[in-house]
């Protein structure tokens, strides 16, 4: 007989072999049964809480499920909630979707219309408290405060309430929204809304940290939890965290000196002093602080690090707490880490289209090294966490390694630095790099040992994100090259770096022009004549902006790619003057420069400009 034909599209199947007399049929060879193919499920783009609700909706009787299977199709192609939908064709009311909610929840339903707040339970929360968690006291009874929300999605604030008031028990019931905003008008309509000032006026009387507690002398323990947990020291420590997340402050100070006491914010880049309190309540405070975050309060002598987690408005906001003894006491730093204030958007952080196109073309190579570079403060974290937000995708495993984490993102494996335990940048890497990663984020390269591993990590085929500390980008080869990395690995690795800084924008309700003089235009080396047909403005200063005048940051961008001939001049060893020039004649604009752009569109101030950029000839 002879072989099937290979080429033959359609051979001919062997004929079947007669079978022995008496012989049984073969059976099929044992495997996994098959199942017929599942249907996939039309609802994934449903989230479990909102099926949750549309499943309690239908129990009840509010909607039947042909309703219910037409809000879901509408949700896959159009944006918008169950509840939003449901209201807009008429299918419920708001009364029977407030049941459905609260029944989901576990809560009561509560109705405010003639409800009258306990005293004791306005006394507990303040006015600003109320507001910013969008609540109203009810009642406070055997260290449990009742208090009505609007919405249930904001049940984990329960837990900020207790940690800022130090009471055990928060109980929430919800209520329609309209009838919460009603009820908080009334129970503080008889209340002037208490500032830190008037509130620090009436601790200047009050004996709270009379005693004063040296680093030498020997502290009584219950004295000092008292001192923690009196509700005149609480009140004003939940004022001024609060403020500062109302303002967006990144860091809140509260520093000792011999004969006064201050506290000070940054809001966008700048420190505010506020109402000084008294000297002798130095030790309640930080000892206050200390309480929230889990702190050793009665270890004085040490620097000690810990983190208050609050949760306002259903947004979840974390702060890092720094305790360092001093010559007059403890001075405390908190790190206000809003993670609602951070978009992770590379279209969010200013970057000019152009450098945005240039920028966005690097971080998609398959290998080698990117820098952000520039001081504390500048951003270079959000625009790292922007690149790796844009480039977090199911088939991409991308791995970090911080000092500290500021902010955790799903899908991004993330190694905290621990000098402690010897866990540095250089150690974590080497363990990253046994981890299957395809793209790695290396908090800073402060030496030798992290930039060699760091250069390995890319020449076998990964992309490192890392950051310098260098004034511009063309300085940030030189840097490399005093901590001893070799030229020709600098230029076989590093694809593009960036340099960048952040300016305050005027606040757009009371921007003003005005002209410059002409010592204020010698400051960016302008003259006159270059400025001629250019509008300049500032700030007046309006509630908007508590009256400074500006009202959030922008970035400047400084992003030089390497091409060959840049290659070949840092393989020569050319000097940062030299690198600086040819990228000018590349095209590539200074910080210098985008500043300047920045102030004749209007966004920024000249003085600004001043403060956080120099002269190429200055770098």
């Amino acid at each position: 007989m002879s072989s099937p034909n290979p080429n033959d599209k359609n051979p001919k199947k062997p004929a079947a072999q007669p079978s022995k007399p008496g012989a049984q049929p073969a059976k099929p060879a044992a495997g996994p049964a098959r199942r017929p193919p599942q249907a996939k499920n039309k609802h994934a783009h449903v989230d479990p809480n909102t099926k949750q609700l549309g499943q309690k909706l239908t129990d009840l009787g509010f909607l039947d499920e042909i309703q219910l299977e037409a809000i879901y199709e509408d949700m896959r192609t159009a944006e918008g909630r169950l509840a939003d939908l449901a209201l807009e064709r008429g299918l419920v009311t708001e009364d029977q979707l407030l049941q459905a909610t609260a029944e989901v929840h576990g809560m009561r339903v509560a109705n405010l219309e003639d409800t009258k707040p306990e005293p004791a339970a306005v006394k507990l929360v303040t006015k600003q408290m109320a507001e910013l968690y969008n609540i109203v006291p009810l009642t406070f009874e055997n260290d449990t405060l009742t208090v009505a929300l609007a919405d249930p999605n904001n049940l984990q604030a329960m837990d900020g309430l207790k940690g800022l008031l130090g009471i055990p028990h928060v109980t929430p019931v919800l209520a329609p929204p309209k009838q919460v905003e009603a009820l908080v008008a009334r129970a503080y309509s008889g209340e002037k809304e208490e500032s830190i000032s008037n509130l620090i006026s009436q601790l200047e009387s009050t004996d709270i940290g009379g005693k004063s507690y040296g680093r030498e002398n020997s502290i009584d323990l219950d004295d000092v939890i008292e001192m923690a947990n009196s509700a005149p020291v609480r009140k004003l420590i939940n004022m001024v965290l609060l403020m500062a997340i109302r303002d967006h402050a990144s860091d809140v100070h509260f520093e000792p000196f011999e004969d006064e006491y201050k506290m000070r914010y940054r809001c966008d880049g700048v420190l505010y002093e506020m109402v000084p309190p008294p000297r002798h309540l130095a030790s309640a405070i930080a000892s206050r602080i200390k309480v929230m975050s889990n702190l050793d309060i009665a270890e004085r002598r040490l620097p000690q690090d810990g983190r208050i987690e609050l949760n306002v408005g259903g947004n979840p906001v974390d702060m890092r707490v720094s305790v360092l003894p001093t010559l007059f006491g403890e001075s405390v730093v908190i790190r206000v880490l809003d993670r609602t204030n951070v978009g992770l958007s590379l279209d969010r952080i200013g970057m000019p289209p152009d450098l945005l196109g240039q920028f966005r073309a690097v971080i998609r190579k398959p290998n080698g090294i990117v820098l952000v570079t520039g001081p504390t403060g500048s951003g270079k974290t959000t625009t790292l966490y922007s690149a790796l937000s844009e480039l977090n995708e199911i088939d991409t495993k991308i791995i970090t390694t911080e000092d500290p984490v500021e902010y955790e993102i799903d899908g991004i494996t993330q190694c905290p630095i621990n000098h402690e335990i010897d866990l540095t940048f250089a150690s974590a890497l080497r363990a990253i790099l046994r981890q299957d990663p395809d793209i790695i984020l290396v908090g800073e390269i402060r030496d030798l040992e992290t930039a060699q591993i760091a250069i390995q990590a890319s020449l076998t085929g990964h992309l490192v994100f890392s950051t310098l500390h260098t004034n511009d980008a063309p300085s940030s080869v030189t840097r490399l090259r005093d901590m001893g990395v070799e030229p020709f690995l600098i230029t076989a690795t590093v694809e593009a770096i960036q340099a960048q800084r952040l300016v305050r924008k005027i606040c757009p309700a009371c921007r003003a022009g005005y002209d410059p003089t002409r010592e204020q235009l010698m400051e960016v080396n302008l003259s006159p004549d270059q400025v001629r047909g250019k509008q300049f403005f500032y700030g007046e200063g309006c509630d908007k902006c508590n009256n400074l005048g500006f009202k959030g940051r922008t970035g400047l961008y400084e992003l030089v790619v390497l091409n060959d001939d840049l290659r070949d001049m840092i393989s020569r060893g050319a000097s940062t003057d030299a690198i600086r020039q040819y990228t000018r004649k590349m095209g590539a604009a200074s910080l210098r420069d985008a500043g300047l752009k920045a102030l004749f569109s209007g966004l920024t101030t000249l003085d600004e400009v001043v403060r956080e950029t120099v002269q190429d000839d200055e770098s």
